[in-house]
């Protein structure tokens, strides 16, 4: 196997290191817009000659067509924003390489009833080429982070071991990460907060199919294992919910962040002075007039997530909470994966947010690589056999967990 990624941010640099640890893969091109990022993340290896920086620009779908095609690349995995999932799925197709990403198509709103239809879903535009793929006898593997990806792995597993028939999955996320020094300081990339945390929340039910609600919707207390407890969580647009129904049978399907007052109050208040929107605005400079997107400026006056780990303490938790029958009997369960941020500092050099995050798509490039997972279509990872995958985590050195509640 042979890997173009595409995204040497926290994520992406995660991912390598992670990478590095295992045989299975023959090259992998880190290719970024910033030739310096790509080239630090390779710098960090060791001298692991599989590995190589190359700069590209990942809104340049020719571009990175041809980089696919110069390294002879047959996976592209995603590990940008996902402003950048259509162009790159597109080079993928046209290179013939499999195509492997975290976070899918961007959404838009119902122009006259957001909080109440949806307008363009999540993924939309990758499942419009579903036909196409599936015909070339090609793969694109959407949404394999932790969220979507192994919550949706999870939910796969509880349908096929440990329910007859499921009322309701619901994905929960909750942490009790703190950050010395900032009062605000998100974990993860601030542009895509704001995007999955401000759309209409999406809910999918038997019969009904897919509709929203508004934003921060449904608040509910879940208690997280392994000392994190009980965090307030709330409905927002996730990946989960436009992929499960899918493949899985279940009369509801919900995601919930556990994000806290403060945080979904500052949320609120870049979007009452539209500083959330990625519509350009002109504003001065020393040099003149100069357009620029509210969204970006937010980004740029905050930490990267990926410096964080040294000034963060605390665990994060992705699970999926599943509700059915079971032999004739109601059973209620939580499959959760927890990492601790001084582990993965320790381990990796990566704070547990993005090492998390990255983890899970290079366990998926090795089911791949293996042929222990393999189709052809668009599919989410709700496609493929679960255990095989849970089963790899743990030899990682990542184990999962279950809770009976």
């Amino acid at each position: 196997m042979r890997v173009l990624l595409v995204g040497a941010g926290g994520v992406g640099t995660a991912l390598t290191r992670i990478a590095a640890r295992r045989p299975f893969f023959e090259a992998m091109v880190v290719a970024d817009y910033d030739l310096a990022r790509a080239e630090a993340a390779v710098a960090a290896l060791g001298g692991d000659a599989r590995f190589r920086p190359e700069r590209v620009d990942a809104n340049d779908e020719a571009a990175v067509a041809a980089l696919l095609e110069q390294h002879a690349c047959d996976v592209l995995l995603n590990a940008t924003d996902p402003r950048f999932v259509m162009p790159l799925f597109g080079a993928a197709r046209t290179a013939g390489a499999t195509y492997v990403d975290m976070a899918m198509s961007l959404s838009r709103p119902h122009p006259d009833r957001p909080y109440e239809e949806c307008g363009v879903k999540l993924g939309d535009a990758q499942f419009e080429a579903a036909a196409d793929w599936e015909k070339a006898g090609a793969l694109a593997l959407v949404g394999m982070g932790v969220e979507p990806g192994l919550s949706d792995v999870f939910a796969r597993h509880a349908a096929d071991e440990l329910f007859d028939e499921i009322e309701e999955i619901g994905v929960r996320d909750g942490a009790n990460l703190t950050v010395d020094g900032y009062d605000f300081a998100p974990s993860f990339s601030i542009w895509t907060t704001i995007e999955e945390c401000l759309n209409p929340p999406v809910v999918h039910e038997a019969g009904r199919g897919w509709f929203t609600t508004e934003p921060f919707s449904e608040p509910e207390v879940f208690d997280f294992p392994e000392g994190i407890g009980p965090v307030e969580c709330v409905n927002v647009e996730h990946e989960e919910v436009l992929l499960m129904p899918r493949w899985i049978d279940a009369r509801r399907v919900t995601f919930k962040y556990g994000l806290g007052e403060e945080f979904i109050g500052t949320l609120k208040t870049l979007h009452l002075l539209g500083l959330d929107s990625t519509e350009p605005v002109t504003v001065p400079s020393a040099s003149g007039p100069v357009a620029v997107s509210p969204r970006d400026v937010v980004a740029a006056c905050l930490p990267d997530p990926a410096t964080l780990g040294e000034r963060m303490h605390g665990k994060t938790c992705a699970g999926t909470w599943v509700r059915g029958v079971k032999d004739g009997k109601p059973r209620e369960v939580y499959l959760y994966h927890v990492v601790d941020n001084q582990w993965s500092m320790a381990e990796y050099g990566s704070q547990a947010v993005v090492w998390q995050t990255a983890v899970n798509p290079v366990v998926a490039l090795e089911l791949l690589a293996t042929g222990a997972w393999s189709g052809a279509g668009v599919l989410g990872p709700e496609a493929f056999p679960a255990r095989p995958f849970l089963d790899l985590l743990t030899a990682y050195g990542s184990p999962w967990g279950m809770r009976e509640q």
